[in-house]
């Protein structure tokens, strides 16, 4: 294998990053567990715990990924729900994966210029940012096409959480915090919120231990139950939704709510070591970065990332795969030859040329402004007993998304406006500028970061991963899968401290508890670095062993698995 930071003769200074340099895991049975036949693994437990009754009743992974969706809808609606859009990577035994888009949609009313005035509206909050949401077609399409149980059945779970209700946890009550920190020079935000500010944000009072309720989401969910995306995109639903946007001046109407439809991709395909890997396609950027970063680690011999010196090629990988999102990739129409960015060729040049002592300026690696990204996340991984899988990512884009609450039904339509390039040479949420191959287009859909990911070897999907956090996705998601296909259970996977580089801005981010000579090392090679509180990205995980069926909630936003 090839040692990075010897070949130039500094072996000495890998002396002192060894393995024992990386803390341990901390050890949490509430957030890992491994079950014997199956399991889900959610971002909040009701929602696992959903997934596994299905399972429990006779239902397989696709029935459980709805489940568990449907009520995320109902207690994380700051970062995903039926008024958001998603990916979903499903594995059937002794098939191929295959791949859903359910990504948003821009408003046939909105063109490249839309935002760009000095008094335009925002793309970023309010009813001018929300685009076609994709999530109740999404998942209805993937459980008639793949369910087992009756589409009441799944949608009970979330139905009942939203009318009983369910407790804040921590995770809530700090998104309660962001929005009312977004409300401080918006004051508008209270109102557009609605219920969701009275019943679940409890007026901005809400604490820890909190009973909840949403009365109006549970209707919504009872007219999906009985009459699937029709109540959505053509009943009341569909007319609530246009009644909400029109009467804060958007322009999303009926005819854009009754064109929507799913998309069926193919995923992206490469392989890593004795595994296949199958990674999300445009309009997700996940799968070629990932993919490009895989590639570039192959190429250079790289093991697990155990320490400070194994990090800098993922770094310098990183930066190129980035780098190569921003000036390529968009929604898929505009897209050519997506499998020329897997070049092997590319990526064995890429690795010989990553310098051990030494980083480079950003023109090196790439010249294209950096597109936009989603925040408001939850990811969601499922194996059942007959060892289908699924792997999925939902969003609302930023937190509460466009704080705009569809009247009388308690759910929050997204800002996913703001996922396009909306303003040239502006930067984004994340501070980042953005692509004009990104540009909205009437009937787009926005680049995304979500990274539902499935990998097999001899034919059995043996490891899920994904991601909420912005571009943070990429790197959560590529780093726990390597860690998981290079010997690590997945909650120690998902625990590890990470790093993350999207080549702009020009910082090296990582979190408390990495190696402690990092920031030493990475001083001297040349990297800008800064320390961040929290985690970068929250990711779920499933592992599949002869043991039984691994799965892992990252600690960071409170989920813990369920099984049987």
């Amino acid at each position: 294998m090839l040692m990075f930071l010897s070949a130039l003769g500094v072996s000495a200074l890998l002396v002192e990053f060894d393995e024992d340099t990386m803390p341990p895991a901390t050890t949490s049975a509430q957030h890992d567990e491994v079950y014997a036949n199956y399991a889900v693994a959610c971002d909040h437990h009701l929602a696992s715990r959903a997934g596994a009754d299905m399972l429990a009743q006779g239902g397989n992974a696709v029935d459980a990924a709805v489940a568990a969706s449907f009520t995320l809808s109902v207690v994380r609606p700051q970062s995903c729900g039926i008024g958001g859009g998603g990916f979903m990577m499903l594995h059937i035994p002794e098939q191929a994966p295959v791949f859903m888009d359910y990504r948003e949609m821009c408003p046939q009313a909105i063109g490249p210029t839309y935002y760009e005035a000095d008094d335009a509206p925002s793309p970023r909050y309010g009813h001018h940012a929300c685009a076609v949401p994709g999530t109740v077609a999404g998942l209805l399409r993937m459980h008639e096409t793949w369910g087992a149980l009756e589409r009441p059945d799944v949608l009970a779970p979330a139905i009942r959480i939203a009318r009983e209700g369910w407790e804040a946890d921590a995770t809530h009550v700090h998104a309660v915090g962001e929005f009312l920190r977004k409300g401080k020079d918006r004051p508008n935000l209270q109102a557009w919120a609605g219920s969701l500010w009275t019943d679940v944000m409890g007026e901005g009072e809400v604490a820890v231990g909190d009973r909840l309720v949403n009365e109006p989401q549970a209707k919504a969910l009872e007219l999906i139950a009985e009459s699937g995306t029709f109540a959505f995109y053509e009943g009341a639903l569909a007319n609530a939704i246009v009644k909400t946007v029109e009467a804060g001046g958007g322009v999303l109407s009926r005819s854009d709510l009754q064109k929507y439809r799913p998309e069926m991709r193919a995923p992206i395909v490469f392989d890593s070591g004795k595994h296949t890997v199958y990674a999300a396609p445009p309009p997700s950027s996940g799968g070629v970065v990932i993919g490009q970063i895989f590639g570039v680690l192959e190429a250079a011999g790289m093991g697990a990332l155990t320490h400070a010196g194994h990090l800098h090629p993922y770094i310098e990988a990183s930066k190129h795969a980035f780098a190569d999102r921003a000036k390529f990739l968009a929604d898929p129409a505009s897209l050519e030859n997506i499998q020329s960015l897997l070049n092997p060729e590319v990526f064995q040049a890429r690795a010989a040329n990553i310098q051990d002592l030494e980083t480079f300026p950003p023109e090196h690696y790439g010249t294209a402004p950096t597109p936009n990204e989603d925040a408001g996340t939850s990811h969601l991984s499922v194996v059942d007993a007959s060892g289908m899988a699924v792997s999925c990512t939902e969003t609302i884009n930023l937190s509460w998304g466009s704080c705009v609450c569809v009247e009388g039904f308690g759910f929050m339509l997204n800002d996913e406006m703001d996922d396009f390039t909306a303003r040239p040479g502006e930067p984004n949420a994340f501070g980042l500028v953005q692509s004009a191959a990104n540009a909205p287009q009437p009937g787009n859909r926005p680049l995304s970061s979500m990274s539902p990911t499935i990998v097999l070897r001899d034919g059995k999907a043996v490891a899920l991963a994904g991601a909420s956090g912005g571009p943070r996705i990429i790197s959560a998601t590529s780093q726990v899968l390597w860690h998981m296909l290079h010997g690590d259970d997945p909650g120690t996977a998902v625990r590890r401290p990470r790093v993350h580089h999207q080549w702009m801005p020009n910082v090296v981010r990582y979190e408390s508890g990495i190696d402690p000579t990092f920031a030493e090392m990475t001083g001297i090679i040349g990297h800008e670095v800064e320390p961040v509180e929290g985690r970068l990205g929250i990711c779920q995980a499933i592992k599949v062993t002869e043991a039984g069926v691994h799965a892992a909630c990252d600690p960071g936003k409170g989920g813990r698995p369920a099984g049987g």
